[in-house]
Formats: structure tokens, sequence, C-alpha cells
């Protein structure tokens, strides 16, 4: 596995903990088509169907909104990742967002018992910031 391919699941493996944490349901992870990707699909305390981005990156030092506690088994092995130098937010392009909305409408109409027709769905993103010790976790909900 790549440096990138193993920080990319770490990230998402921390954003599960981190949703199940707040009370949401897992309901699916790296759901797959020619389309598109969904990185986590969820169910929110509220029960509205949540299709989850996450973003991580790899900095020296995190801007900490939310410390997630010391991540020193984390599974990079203490290999030490190249700083990316850039927020994982920047990486929500205009084009990554349409298609996400693409594929999340897929989906959600494909899978029409999963959604409160009072609340809808909604896409949040998850941006993580991992240092050697922690990992910052910002929650942008219904993006």
């Amino acid at each position: 596995m790549t440096q990138k391919a193993e920080l990319g699941k770490s990230g998402e493996d921390l954003a599960c903990r981190y949703l199940v944490d707040k009370g949401y349901k897992i309901l699916e992870r790296n759901f797959r088509k020619p389309w598109g990707e969904l990185d986590i699909i969820a169910k929110s305390p509220e029960k509205i169907l949540v299709f989850v981005e996450v973003k991580t990156v790899r900095q020296s030092s995190p801007q900490a909104v939310r410390q997630f506690g010391n991540q020193s088994g984390n599974g990079f092995g203490g290999a030490k990742l190249p700083d990316s130098g850039i927020e994982p937010e920047m990486q929500m392009t205009v084009a990554k967002i349409k298609k996400l909305k693409r594929t999340a409408t897929l989906y959600a109409g494909h899978y029409p018992e999963l959604i409160d027709n009072r609340q809808g769905w909604r896409i949040d993103l998850l941006a993580l910031t991992i240092n050697e010790k922690d990992c910052v976790i910002k929650h942008y909900e219904n993006i």
C-alpha cells in the first residue's frame, strides 16, 4: 500500500470512529461505481442519511479545531509521512463536489427506504489533519 493510500485509509478509519462517537451509524464504506465514490454512508443521530467525504492531510503541526486524541497507534508504523502543505478542505474542488453530489443523488435514488422524506439527506465533509501525535477533525455539515 502506498503512503497516500495508507494515509487515506487511516483517515477514513478515524472518521468512522469520530462519527460513531458522535452517535452516527455507519451503513457502508467505500461505495464505488464507475461514475463516482462515496467514502462513508451513515445515519446521523437524527436519522438523516449522510454521505461523508473524508479528506486527510499529513502536517507537522495541526491547526487545532478539535483534537481527537493521541493517535500514536494509528497504523502508520512510526513512518514519517511527507507534509502536504495544504488544508484538507482545499482538496474539495468544484468538480469533486459536483461528482460527489451526483453519486449521492444516484445512491439516494436507488435506496429510497434509507431516506426520511421529512429530513432528506445531506453531504458532510470531514477534514482531517494528522501529525505525529494528534488528529484534528473539522466536521462541515451539509456542504
